[in-house]
């Protein structure tokens, strides 16, 4: 299996570790490659797509029809794993999405239909897909949803096309506080973007948006957690100044998660706050977030430190896991089940320091247990990204400017993008 291109065999390599319990050299054994790379299908448009699937009889998350509009993202934000691990950029032509959107309405039955992408918005033939897609639903009374949307690109034309079946609410990842912060993250958007867009959104009747941020970002101090609450008060501040109809009211949700530096992106060199700092945080935007009609959701973070653990983990946590599984770690996904001291004693019995994996700045040149997994993306891209974040540098998208990540040699020599 080894010899099959993309297949990953571990016990094939031999890993050896130095004395304070880092990698010292992961060696294949038995002719495996050195590198594993990851394969890809080059032509979505060919690619099986399930037009016909059994329908659950109750309701399930993401109880809709859904179709891919493209594999991969141009954007480049440092913290996401997705959008580095899922290059290069790979788009479905509007005649397949078409035909694939509608055999898969009329065999499931379905009353709505998510056009999916890491980033919907940057599909080139959006306005004409969704021009012929309302064509076809409005007349059926089959909503269209379109998830990932950004503030940057955030349009009324666009909105009142996606919404004339169903006005729901709006969503608005904003990341950070600070245009500083953002900078570091290569979040691309600013403040005026994300008040333009809610601008449209209020004139246009909207009264329900819904804000995403991160704590505990690389180099984050008070003053980002701080302008989380600046950002809440302009956005009310517009709804009060832009919306015909106040009696409604406006609800603005305010969405913080804790922070997991993840493998395979720039900042997997990158320490993980702690438990206590979290609370920390989460206690002071407690504190700010005071204004009117907007509520604070935090994330538990506890959940958060333990996938920071997980995350960047190596072949020695498999004993700590299945140990924790067999004292009743199950179900975790529901706080009643979750017990986070039961998993934190599971890695200590096994000799293990959760620290180690989740808290601990990692230096440049260390060993990671995944660096023979290949994902396209390279890591001296990912140490050039790392270096450009400490300079608060923006690197553009990929559809203006090639960063030269190396996602393109897995198209035999291609571009990235049409």
């Amino acid at each position: 299996a080894a010899q099959i291109e993309g297949m990953y065999v571990p016990s094939l390599y031999e890993v050896k570790y130095h004395e304070d319990g880092t990698i010292e050299s992961v060696t294949p054994t038995h002719s495996a490659p050195a590198l594993v790379q990851k394969r890809i299908v080059k032509d979505l448009d060919t690619m099986y797509y399930p037009e016909s699937f059994v329908v659950p009889s109750t309701d399930i998350v993401f109880d809709r029809a859904m179709i891919e509009l493209f594999r991969g993202c141009p954007r480049g934000c440092r913290f996401c794993q997705a959008g580095h691990t899922y290059r290069p950029l790979r788009t479905k032509s509007k005649e397949v999405l078409l035909k694939q959107a509608q055999a898969v309405l009329k065999n499931s039955g379905y009353e709505e239909i998510s056009l999916s992408s890491l980033s919907t918005s940057d599909y080139g033939e959006l306005s004409g897909l969704t021009e012929c897609m309302l064509d076809y639903c409005e007349p059926r009374h089959i909503s269209l949803s379109l998830p990932s949307l950004r503030a940057d690109s955030f349009s009324a034309e666009l909105m009142e096309r996606v919404q004339k079946t169903r006005k729901s609410g709006l969503t608005f990842a904003c990341e950070a506080g600070t245009q500083r912060l953002r900078d570091v993250i290569n979040k691309n958007i600013r403040e005026e973007d994300v008040l333009h867009a809610c601008e449209i959104a209020f004139q246009g009747g909207w009264n329900n948006v819904k804000l995403y941020f991160m704590m505990g970002l690389p180099t984050e101090t008070y003053e980002d957690l701080d302008g989380i609450s600046d950002i809440c008060k302009k956005v009310a501040y517009c709804w009060r100044e832009n919306t015909p109809n106040r009696a409604r009211g406006v609800r603005i949700t305010a969405s913080a998660s804790c922070f997991v530096p993840k493998p395979q992106t720039p900042f997997q060199w990158d320490a993980q706050d702690t438990l206590e700092q979290f609370r920390e945080k989460q206690a002071h935007l407690k504190v700010v977030m005071k204004t009117k009609n907007v509520t604070y959701n935090w994330h538990d973070a506890e959940t958060s430190v333990l996938e920071g653990v997980i995350a960047r983990g190596d072949r020695r946590q498999g004993k700590a896991i299945l140990l924790a599984w067999q004292r009743g770690c199950k179900m975790d996904g529901w706080d009643q089940c979750f017990d986070f001291d039961k998993w934190m004693q599971a890695f200590r019995d096994c000799g293990l320091d959760p620290a180690f994996y989740a808290s601990r700045q990692r230096p440049m040149d260390e060993v990671f247990p995944w660096d023979h997994i290949g994902c396209g993306t390279r890591k001296e891209h990912l140490k050039r990204e790392w270096e450009r974040s400490r300079e608060a540098a923006i690197t553009p998208d990929c559809m203006h400017q090639c960063a030269g990540c190396g996602a393109s040699a897995l198209l035999k020599g291609g571009k990235c993008h049409v």
